[in-house]
């Protein structure tokens, strides 16, 4: 495969912002544990992370605790 062909290849992945809107003391273990795994740590902090089906599939687990932003 060619540079320009992996740098097309991530050009087209698609993004999103998580941040951390609620605290997640008083959670289901597992909430935390999706949480620590999206490597969000405090109420405020956002990551970038790509938009992928499991990493969907985490934050529809964490709904109430997060907000998603879709980036171009």
């Amino acid at each position: 495969m060619s540079a320009s062909a992996s740098s097309d290849k991530s050009a087209a992945t698609a993004w999103l912002r998580v941040t951390q809107v609620r605290s997640a003391i008083g959670t289901k273990p597992k909430h935390r544990g999706t949480m620590r795994a999206l490597g969000l740590r405090g109420v405020g902090r956002s990551r970038i992370v790509p938009d992928r089906p499991e990493i969907r599939g985490m934050l529809a687990r964490v709904p109430h605790l997060v907000r998603v932003e879709e980036i171009q």
